[in-house]
Parts: C-alpha cells; sequence; structure tokens
C-alpha cells in the first residue's frame, strides 16, 4: 500500500523524485483520513517554496487540511486535472492525484525525508 520508491514527510506528503525535480502529493493514510476530497487549494506555478511551507489546502467533506511542501524549490507545475476533479486524489493519491512539481533548489533535502519502511514504522507509532 506504501509505494517503496517514494519518500514520505511527517504531515503525509510523499515526495517522487526525478533528477532534480519531485513530484508532490498526499498519501493514501492522509487521504483516507480526510474522506471524500471536494477541493484543493493549490499553490501558484512560479512560487518559491520552502520545505516545511504551507503551499495549499485540502478540503474535504468532514475538514480543511494543510498541504505541506516537504522540499524547497520552485513551483514549476500543478495538477490542473484536480481543479475540476478533485476526487482524484481518493483514488489514486500516488499516480493521477500528484498535487506539484517542484524544481528542487536543494536535493539533499530529499534524503532526510522517511523511506517508505520509516513511514510505515511512523504511521504504527501513531495509531498508539
Amino acid at each position: 500500500m506504501i509505494p517503496s520508491d517514494l519518500r514520505y514527510h511527517k504531515e503525509h506528503e510523499w515526495v517522487r523524485l526525478n533528477g532534480k525535480q519531485a513530484t508532490v502529493g498526499i498519501s493514501h493514510f492522509a487521504q483516507d483520513a480526510l474522506g471524500d476530497i471536494v477541493f484543493l487549494d493549490m499553490p501558484k506555478v512560479g512560487a518559491v517554496v520552502t520545505a516545511g511551507q504551507q503551499i495549499g489546502e485540502v478540503e474535504s467533506t468532514k475538514t480543511t487540511s494543510t498541504i505541506y511542501v516537504p522540499v524547497s524549490g520552485t513551483v514549476s507545475k500543478i495538477n490542473t486535472d484536480l481543479k475540476d476533479h478533485p476526487e482524484v486524489v481518493n483514488s489514486d493519491p500516488y499516480g493521477k492525484g500528484w498535487i506539484a512539481v517542484i524544481d528542487l533548489s536543494n536535493p539533499g533535502e530529499v534524503d532526510q525525508l522517511m523511506t517508505a519502511a520509516q513511514y510505515e514504522a511512523f504511521l504504527a507509532s501513531q495509531k498508539h
């Protein structure tokens, strides 16, 4: 359930590294906790972001939750399909439900994020 090729942030965002770019989304755990997603407030293309910074919000039928960026850089692309179809984050959080692509300013930051095994252990520790 937790893809091993991604890195994870403690706020439940994931990063898929592709050279000097990182695709960012929210984890299956996060979308499941939120319930039916109805709207995403996403960052602007060209925005310069810092790891840990709020870059948007996810609204669901249950609550609103902050989206944090796990890496620093410049937003080079956003998933515009989510404007009309935010529910894709629920059905395919690690695929078509990606949120933004960041041109990394410090690629080494990715190494500070959790591996899939570490994230799985983190989730297990949160249940207690």
